[in-house]
């Protein structure tokens, strides 16, 4: 038995199969470059016996063979095409760790596993076992299309979380808002669902069909610096310079804004009321709005009652008073 010409080739492609998955496995998860050099190795000795020994991996040519060496031609077939799958994962996931972004591509990752296995075992049945490949796909079509129809939402936002994860508009860390108003931290994205952290430290679920609907702005993008705006009305009867060169240092006293552009201080116009200048000002991130926004009020009231400036009320204000040309506008206005 086996002194046919087959036998041996047979059972070295066996064992160097058999060995392979041994061997991958003792690499472990944490070691996929590991993993991908035992898998190219060993199935490329694989293939090198196979084209020596002039065994085609898609077609049974052995059809006399019984026993012993019918079973070997069978799972040699079987273990090459299964190394195929893996040395193709393997080189998905290689990718994927030399990106540095092995969260935001879990699910390109796991529709190219899953493309890579759907066609190595149809390439089994049909090439190995000659199963009626085309009678086989027709009825999956069927089964697909009765799934595809009984599961609309849900294949919406599997589909629409693909078409994230593929225009790439925010990966995992980045903060985002939404045109509804909603805005957080992207801390997990999913086949279904994407989940945010607010800053009220809570964890809102986007299904991805809703996300991919609305507009969204990205924070975080080219960098996490976020610019912030502060309406301040001084009385009219100061200089706008001084006023100016005031705000402008207690800007720069500031430790908790961006100094690099440095901040800019506008004047916005001027009536016989108030001086109204416009405060622009760049935070590290957008966790920092608050506390920033609240250092700058406060240096900005400490350096205008050091300056001798006063507020001035904001112009809803004024029509509530009953005779705003009498009275002395002070202090007693706010920001």
């Amino acid at each position: 038995m086996f002194d046919d010409q087959f036998s041996l080739p047979l059972v070295l492609i066996n064992l160097l199969g058999v060995v392979g998955i041994v061997v991958w496995h003792l690499q472990g998860r944490n070691r996929p470059t590991a993993r991908l050099i035992v898998q190219i190795l060993f199935f490329a000795g694989m293939t090198a016996v196979l084209t020596f020994a002039r065994i085609l991996p898609h077609r049974v040519d052995e059809t006399h063979a019984t026993g012993l060496i019918a079973f070997l031609s069978t799972s040699a077939r079987v273990l090459w095409w299964t190394h195929l799958a893996w040395t193709l994962i393997g080189f998905v996931r290689i990718y994927i760790v030399l990106e540095r972004r092995p969260r935001e591509a879990r699910l390109l990752q796991d529709l190219v596993v899953a493309v890579v296995y759907l066609g190595v075992a149809l390439s089994i049945l049909g090439f190995v076992f000659k199963a009626p490949i085309g009678t086989l796909v027709a009825t999956l079509g069927v089964v697909a299309v009765i799934f595809g129809l009984a599961l609309q939402n849900t294949l919406g936002d599997v589909f629409s979380g693909i078409a994230l994860t593929l225009g790439r508009p925010f990966v995992i860390g980045d903060w985002i808002v939404l045109s509804d108003g909603t805005e957080g931290r992207v801390i997990e994205n999913n086949w279904r669902s994407t989940f945010l952290l607010t800053g009220a430290h809570n964890v809102v679920v986007l299904p991805n069909s809703a996300l991919a609907k609305v507009g969204l702005t990205n924070l975080s993008r080219p960098d996490e610096s976020h610019q912030m705006t502060l309406l301040v009305r001084i009385d009219a009867t100061h200089s706008p310079r001084p006023v100016e060169e005031a705000l402008r240092t207690a800007l720069r006293s500031s430790t908790r804004i961006v100094q690099d552009p440095p901040p800019i201080v506008a004047l916005k116009g001027i009536d016989a009321v108030a001086i109204e200048a416009e405060l622009q000002f760049r935070v590290a991130g957008p966790a920092a709005r608050t506390p920033a926004k609240n250092e700058v009020i406060d240096l900005v009231h400490s350096h205008c009652r050091d300056g001798g400036f006063f507020l001035a009320p904001p112009q809803s204000a004024l029509y509530a008073l009953p005779d705003a040309s009498n009275v002395k506008l002070r202090s007693s206005g706010a920001l």
